[in-house]
């Protein structure tokens, strides 16, 4: 029995995903969002207490306007009752994320550049054994002329 022949669409697109920068690149979405739950984290949990207790307390993920004009208690509070809210507190989270991942990958780029800059830097390496000898014989044919 012949098997169906498999549409010319599927090998374009196997060669396609198997490039190694399709790879790399979906290598590195990866890496970027276990990253971006790290930071999240460490902005909530880490940074954020802190910064709560230099301004007495204040919890950022609760500074939030009531476009409504009604007090509520916290953000959850206003967002349980429907009303419309400018969340400034999670804006200014969302900063701080962003500030951290600039400042990691900032450090990130700058030593993958230092290390292409060390093999860049590297010597040529010097002739082959067979380059030597083809010298050599060139020589020696230029002084019989």
């Amino acid at each position: 029995m012949l098997a169906p022949k498999t549409p010319s669409w599927i090998a374009e697109f196997r060669a396609f995903i198997m490039r190694g920068n399709v790879v790399d690149l979906a290598v590195g979405i990866i890496i970027g969002a276990a990253f971006t739950a790290i930071v999240s984290s460490l902005v909530k949990d880490i940074f954020n207490p802190f910064l709560g207790l230099l301004t007495g307390g204040l919890d950022f993920s609760n500074v939030f306007i009531s476009l409504n004009g009604q007090h509520y208690a916290n953000l959850a509070d206003a967002q349980k009752a429907g009303a419309a809210t400018v969340n400034i507190g999670l804006f200014l989270n969302a900063i701080i994320q962003f500030l951290i991942v600039s400042f990691a990958i900032f450090w990130v780029v700058k030593g993958i550049s230092k290390l292409n800059a060390k093999k860049e830097a590297a010597p040529p390496p010097g002739p082959t054994p067979t380059e030597t000898l083809l010298t050599e014989i060139r020589d020696l044919l230029k002084q019989r002329a």
